[in-house]
């Protein structure tokens, strides 16, 4: 079985259209002895004569011709290729598929998309929730071209292409009834010491996320196990839950939804955070608004710590 190599069909099909080696040469920006050579070859590899050469310039054989048909669709679909390869990429280079977690898609997301869509306004732009333990993965597998998501404890793992970029350490605040003792006799903004809320109940995440491990290390080491009334996933519903008075809950500055019925103090001791990060692939150049997105985040990441009181 012969071995066919297409860029051999391609020259005899440019032969046939320029009529000549040397223009053939031309179009493949080779010199005409180099073709003279490709053809020789292309000779051998098909046993059989392919170009006809004379006075005023070269034509093809039966054979040549019959293989030139196969060339000239090689070089249609290789002019086809290209095309849809630049209207991918410029696709690409205009969307970015955004997942985040509810407290940064309510604060963060906002200011960043609206920023974006001034100076992209043609950006094709998604956005979905997302549980922070996903992130990384779904930036891995092509799914998200940005992840927005938080750890308690070690940053995450990154994957390999994977790059997790750090944005904002968010404190944890105490959140209680406003009629807390705690509350009603200290000035505004006291902080407290977990040690402080040994015989609270508490509204807490559910048990087994980083969040509520969190929660559990820091109270052991300060000499306490949490007496549990409410467990939850959302912080929204445990600040409701203790708007109701039943109850305090620790929760992050950026997460707090200012409940009637509530207030909340900065924890002293142990002072405990969340970081929240931004998870792009590490090579972005195929979308690019991805890190345009990721600086828009950082800047009203630290507009946001700004805002936020010292001691927080």
């Amino acid at each position: 079985m012969m071995t066919s190599d297409p860029g051999q069909l391609r020259l005899l099909a440019l032969i046939d259209r320029h009529g000549s080696l040397t223009g053939a040469a031309h179009a493949l920006g080779v010199t005409p002895a180099a073709v003279t050579q490709q053809v020789a070859r292309a000779e051998r590899d098909w046993n059989a004569p392919l170009v006809v050469r004379g006075p005023r310039g070269a034509s093809l054989t039966a054979a040549g011709a019959l293989l030139a048909e196969h060339g000239r669709i090689i070089d249609e679909q290789t002019d086809r290729a290209g095309e849809r390869l630049a209207a991918l990429l410029g696709q690409l280079s205009l969307r970015l598929r955004v997942g985040a977690f509810l407290a940064a898609a309510l604060h963060l997301l906002p200011p960043a998309l609206t920023a974006l869509r001034h100076r992209y306004p043609k950006a094709d732009v998604s956005v979905e929730d997302l549980l922070s333990d996903r992130g990384v993965e779904r930036v891995a597998a092509g799914e998200l071209d940005v992840a927005v998501i938080a750890s308690w404890a070690l940053p995450p793992e990154p994957l390999p292409n994977v790059a997790v970029h750090t944005l904002l350490r968010d404190p944890m605040v105490i959140v209680l009834p406003d009629d807390h003792p705690l509350v009603t006799g200290s000035p505004e903004g006291t902080p407290l010491r977990l040690e402080q809320l040994r015989d609270e109940s508490w509204v807490t995440i559910l048990a087994g996320h980083a969040a509520r491990e969190q929660l559990d290390r820091a109270a052991g080491g300060a000499g306490f196990t949490p007496r549990i009334r409410f467990q939850t996933a959302s912080y929204d519903l445990a600040q409701a839950l203790v708007g109701t008075g039943y109850g305090v809950a620790l929760v992050s500055r950026l997460a707090l939804t200012r409940v009637p019925g509530t207030t909340h103090r900065p924890l002293a001791d142990p002072p405990l955070h969340r970081d929240l990060h931004a998870v792009t692939r590490s090579d972005t150049a195929l979308t690019p608004l991805a890190d345009v997105f990721r600086a828009l985040l950082l800047d009203v990441a630290a507009e946001l710590k700004d805002a936020w009181p010292p001691q927080e």
